[in-house]
């Protein structure tokens, strides 16, 4: 597969799986088959919207899907899917921790207080009414 179409597939991957009751219904699938109606049960969603994230996760192959009578079920067409969401959860979790060590480095020492961003600059404000009134 040349690189540009590489490049295109991953983007159209990681474009189905761009929204959150996307990610919802790959974790309800994540311990084995589960029907629409299961589906729908765990997330709470209206059938009809479900159904639409269920097609797109289907037309790119992220979803194979089974008819049994009346119902379908669902699961992913590979496993190594939830590889790829589990280092993503990975990834955001250190990236959570990196924000986090900084934050800390920005609390005050003991004795300080932060000053709000707003209150300092309606301070600031304050002082150059107070200042032009002289």
């Amino acid at each position: 597969m040349p690189t540009d179409q590489l490049h295109n597939w991953k983007a159209d991957f990681f474009k189905a799986l761009s929204h959150p009751v996307r990610i919802r219904i790959l974790e309800s699938v994540r311990g084995g088959e589960r029907s629409a109606g299961e589906i729908m049960q765990d997330l709470g969603i209206e059938q009809s919207n479900v159904s639409q994230h269920l097609a797109i996760l289907r037309n790119k192959n992220i979803l194979v899907s089974r008819r049994e009578g009346a119902s379908i079920f669902y699961s992913a067409r590979d496993l190594v899917l939830y590889e790829v969401l589990d280092l993503l959860k990975g990834y955001f979790f250190e990236h959570l921790s990196e924000v986090r060590v900084l934050l800390e480095a920005l609390e005050p020492a003991p004795g300080e207080t932060l000053v709000d961003s707003h209150t300092e600059a309606s301070s600031r404000d304050d002082v150059s009414e107070r200042a032009e009134s002289l």
